[in-house]
């Protein structure tokens, strides 16, 4: 596919009409690999010797953290394509991800918590990995507010770019938070190019097939709420004309 024939799907009609066919196997997909991967997960591996069954929670925490991230670098990349191209569709598809987007922030924060506990003995600590999360939670809001805050869709598209650009520093800072400092109670990445730091292989593959369930179940919701936001931008369109009329 060249460039042009992807731009295509920038016309609202032509998004509506491709997702129409793409939508339903993806959520189906998306409910097999995430049923399969937590029935694996939770079920059929055994318990770590030194964090017993709580390590389990792994196949909820890293699959949402991981979202969590790259639901806003997806934002991030929607947002610059509409700085640029002016494209209606990518600046709704950056505020339908939001949502999800924050849900995703929400889980891996709790699931940390409950985590960490028994781990480190506390809820919460000002970790830089768990600090840098919980300030771009603050972004996600912030970004669904502003959103909500202003009645023109293309001045409350332009300023949300501008902020999703902002909080992009801090989506790669959760990201990358270990590597930068090595103090903190939070682990090294569970999944690495390096064959040495992932987790067991036991662990693993279930965690993959995880993963790539809540892959698919983000795309289906962005989706789902592209196609929402788009229809509910022409009903403002038509309420407003029918005013001026």
């Amino acid at each position: 596919m060249n460039l042009n024939a992807l731009w295509e799907y920038a016309n609202p009609k032509k998004f509506i009409s491709t997702t129409d066919r793409v939508l339903p196997w993806v959520s189906v997909l998306s409910v097999t690999a995430l049923a399969a991967g937590l029935i694996w997960g939770f079920f059929f591996t055994p318990e770590d010797y030194r964090q017993g069954s709580t390590v389990k929670i792994i196949y909820i925490h890293v699959p949402s953290a991981l979202m969590a991230i790259n639901a806003w670098l997806m934002m991030l990349v929607t947002s610059l394509i509409w700085i640029v191209r002016r494209h209606h569709v990518s600046a709704l598809a950056a505020r339908a991800a939001a949502p999800v987007g924050m849900v995703m922030t929400v889980i891996a924060l709790l699931t940390g918590a409950i985590w960490g506990q028994p781990m480190w003995g506390t809820w919460w600590a000002w970790d830089p990995r768990l600090t840098s999360f919980l300030i771009l939670f603050l972004f996600y809001l912030g970004y669904i507010a502003l959103w909500e805050a202003i009645e023109n869709d293309d001045t409350a598209a332009d300023l949300t770019s501008i902020l999703c650009l902002v909080g992009s520093v801090f989506a790669l800072l959760s990201r990358y938070a270990v590597n930068f400092w090595n103090q903190g109670l939070h682990q090294g990445a569970s999944m690495s190019l390096d064959k040495e730091e992932h987790v067991a292989d036991v662990f693993y593959y279930p965690l993959l097939v995880s993963i790539a369930g809540f892959v698919l179940l983000f795309i289906a919701l962005v989706l789902l709420r592209t196609r929402t936001e788009i229809r509910a931008r022409r009903m403002r369109a038509l309420l407003a004309r029918e005013r001026m009329g």
